[in-house]
């Protein structure tokens, strides 16, 4: 093997405890559980009198001293919300009308099955959702604006309503230095001058960091147990020193900082298990690890604590424990986001403070890990700017031609400069992380609730043709401003587009309002708060405007279909006047049925999205840029800014099905484009250069909330280090034409195809969604479909 495909850690293995810890995860049953759920009820109940922050924490503290723990004897990484792995948390205060609804289906139902037990369902029902039935957000924000929501559903997806927000990279660093004794000194300092208003808020998160305290030193005592009393000399032998060691590592976190490379990845650990614990939210992402970490490893390394073998392993002990906490969604949501996107999202590389490159051994470590498991945790993102280096770039297509979907790659050439057009100061963004899928963040100081809603612009589209009627139902939901045959020209058309999409934007607005009030309301994040810079320092919760930065971002759906959609009736009915205006509405009605010539000229007539077809390309930023500028007229519940996104998670499969048939040869009911930015599938024929310069066109402003370009190569193009050299061109030409974001499927269509048909050979296999990797035999058979007739590359 020449040096090329070489690394100075190709010698590395994964190890059998690694190996039986992997097969344990991936053969454990996957079950609801109302654990926590009970004691935040039996809290609540019995402190009435208490204010409903206080409530929150004290319920935090209870069930981090309550909850039932284990501890398998292979770990090196201990910890977890639930004792069962994988479980789905019914979380009261946030949501439980849609769990009395649904807990007998959550076996059966499409997408993101749980088991479930019958005494916990008539325990829910005697005792959990009498208490919590009209008290939960979900039901504050369905009184208060249920009926507004619901009318606009099939233009906008409001996000958030029944759970807490996530999509936050907390200041692990500052954890990691202070630890929660610390933060409990600096929480009582803070108190001793602080305001009357502001005592609350530190007495919570003192509560909260007490019961963090407790929760570790459980772990401790627990492992103790288990070595005295419940094992046999063979196993004892074999597991005993490691895990002796484990449980002084939880009693030394319980009382002290971590010092240890160990300590920092297990502390690590400990902050997003109590995170997941306290808001029940999807995507809470480490960040930066190969920086903030690094520190602890070279110092191990060096003074010969651990070796590079060591590192790994505990690396992949944690790894493991990303996939071992699930998100449970309400039936609805999880055909929006499919397969468990929970969203520990950790970046390697990028630039340091001074816009230098910056990469180290513990970033090749981390991708080494990704190599060896191949889980959909975590969400793996490279950071690449102009000044990458040979390695890190070769390592990183390694992992990709592994077939994971991961890692993705990020744009510092076009991101950093986007952030600060922001209001981001440039020393965070050029820190910034990703959280969740592709969302853009800074480090420990944003709540930037960026997930707060989805906007179907084809569906706006839609409504303008067709008097403002929904096509596949007749009912009246948008505005009427005529049909296709009124707009004399398409310039009148895109004044009557511009009038729906500000109607729908002013109705969105309206209740964001009502969905973050409700936030500050019903759910106070007392110890998310004390890894949120400012909000120590202001004494002010997170929810309530605490951090640094308050952002809310809003995704545009999708700006592929809107391009080919607007393109075939620019072209086709007004310049070259092909297909008559009556024509077209009426096919688009009729679902094309008795129209296949009109289909078939849309659909291959007209030029499309992805082809580096500039005037096509640009009608679809036209109205991108549209969006964001009228994002800059609102204010958020925070007081901060609004900005915009355009990435699906697997919202593409249910907004299409609220989609009739559209201009571009689209049939009802089918799936919208993939990604965000990515052309309809089958219908990039130029290549994936072109695709690159087709997405070049838009501007990085219209996705600092994020933006996702997904492509699929066959995996024999990574068979020769002639394809791994054309493949590293290909990621530095998207660095050149400053496309923020981009990822792979590396698949073959027969594999996909048998594992629809035989899906217990492949329980392993996963695949790139939307901006997250998820199992491929757990998706729904929709999904599973588009992600089969995705475009597949050969060559470049």
């Amino acid at each position: 093997m020449s040096n090329l495909i070489q690394g100075k850690f190709d010698n590395l293995i994964q190890t059998k405890r690694i190996d039986i810890l992997k097969e344990k995860m991936l053969d454990a049953p996957r079950y609801a559980s109302i654990e926590q759920a009970r004691i935040i009820t039996r809290v609540y109940k019995e402190n009435e009198e208490m204010s409903t922050p206080k409530k929150r924490a004290l319920s935090l503290k209870v069930a981090l001293e309550e909850l039932e723990i284990g501890v398998e004897k292979e770990e090196l990484i201990v910890g977890n919300r639930t004792k069962g792995v994988r479980y789905g948390v019914v979380f009261p205060e946030s949501g439980c009308s849609w769990v009395n609804k649904e807990f007998e289906t959550l076996p059966t139902r499409p997408q993101d099955k749980f088991l479930v037990k019958e005494e916990d369902i008539k325990e829910f029902r005697e005792n959990i959702y009498p208490y919590w039935n009209g008290k939960s957000m979900e039901d504050v924000i369905k009184n208060n604006y249920g009926k507004e929501i619901n009318a606009m559903a099939k233009v906008v997806k409001i996000n958030q309503k029944d759970h807490a927000q996530g999509h936050i990279c907390p200041d692990s660093e500052l954890w990691l230095k202070l630890g929660p004794q610390g933060l409990i000194d600096k929480a009582k300092e803070k108190m001793v001058n602080c305001e009357e208003n502001q005592k609350e808020f530190y007495e919570c998160t003192i509560l909260v960091l007490e019961g963090a305290k407790n929760f570790m030193m459980r772990y401790h005592d627990y492992i103790l147990n288990m070595i005295n009393n419940c094992w046999d000399d063979k196993v004892e032998n074999e597991y005993k020193e490691s895990l002796r060691n484990v449980a002084e590592i939880c009693k030394n976190l319980s009382e002290r900082p971590p010092k240890t490379f160990h300590e920092a990845v297990q502390s690590l650990w400990f902050l997003f298990t109590i995170l997941h614990m306290e808001s029940n939210a999807s995507s809470f992402s480490p960040g930066r690890m190969d920086q903030y970490l690094y520190p602890y490893y070279k110092e191990d390394i060096e003074k010969g604590i651990i070796s590079e073998q060591d590192a790994l392993e505990i690396i992949e002990c944690l790894w493991l424990k990303f996939n071992q906490i699930v998100y449970l969604r309400n039936q609805h949501s999880a055909k929006y986001f499919a397969g468990f996107p929970i969203g520990f999202n950790i970046a390697i590389g990028g630039v340091d403070e001074n816009g230098d490159d910056i990469y180290n051994n513990l970033s090749l470590l981390i991708l080494k890990s990704q190599y060896h498991l191949g889980l959909p945790q975590p969400n793996l993102s490279v950071r690449l700017n102009k000044n990458t280096s040979h390695e890190l770039m070769q390592e990183s297509i390694k992992v990709v031609a592994k077939g994971s979907g991961m890692p993705q790659f990020f744009n510092d050439e076009s991101i950093i400069k986007a952030m600060i057009d922001l209001g981001i100061e440039e020393k965070d963004a050029r820190n910034y992380a990703i959280v969740g899928c592709v969302e853009l963040t800074t480090h420990g100081n944003n709540l930037g609730w960026s997930d707060a809603a989805m906007f179907n612009l084809n569906k706006a589209l839609e409504l303008t043709l067709n008097e403002g009627k929904c096509l596949l139902t007749g009912e009246q939901i948008g505005l009427n401003l005529g049909k296709l045959e009124d707009y004399k020209t398409f310039e009148d058309l895109e004044e009557a587009f511009k009038k729906q999409i500000d109607y729908f934007i002013d109705e969105m607005m309206k209740a964001e309002v009502v969905v973050e009030k409700a936030h500050q309301d019903c759910l106070p994040s007392a110890f998310l708060s004390t890894v949120i810079d400012d909000c120590l320092e202001k004494g002010l919760d997170v929810t309530r405007g605490g951090a640094k930065y308050n952002l809310s971002g809003i995704q545009m759906i999708q700006v592929a279909n809107l391009a080919d959609s607007l393109a075939a009736i620019k072209e086709l009915v007004y310049d070259e006047e092909m297909i008559s205006k009556e024509e077209l509405l009426q096919a688009l009605r009729d679902d094309f049925k008795g129209h296949e010539i009109t289909q078939t000229m849309l659909l291959n007539k007209a030029p499309k999205y992805g082809n580096d077809v500039k005037w096509v390309d640009d009608l679809g930023t036209k109205w991108a840029g549209y969006f964001r500028e009228r994002m800059k007229d609102y204010t958020n519940y925070r007081g901060g800014a609004y900005h915009s996104g355009m990435y699906t998670v697997s919202a593409h499969v249910p907004m299409g099905e609220n989609v009739g048939a559209s201009p571009d040869g689209r049939n009802a009911l089918t799936p919208l484009a993939d990604g965000g930015m990515s052309p309809v599938y089958g219908r990039d024929i130029a290549g994936p250069t072109a695709v690159l310069k087709s997405v070049s066109r838009i501007s990085n402003d219209y996705t600092t909330n994020g933006g996702l370009l997904n492509m699929k190569f066959l995996p024999e193009f990574f068979k020769t280090e002639t394809g791994m050299l054309k493949f590293e061109n290909f990621l530095r030409a998207f660095v050149d034409l400053e496309v923020p974001h981009i990822q792979f499927n590396v698949v073959r269509r027969e594999d996909l195809l048998d594992a629809k048909v035989h899906p217990e050979r492949h329980k392993s296999l996963t695949i790139r969604v939307a901006g997250y990797t998820a199992y491929f035999v757990e998706l729904a058979g929709k999904l599973q479909d588009e992600i089969i007739e995705r475009t597949a590359y050969e060559d470049i």
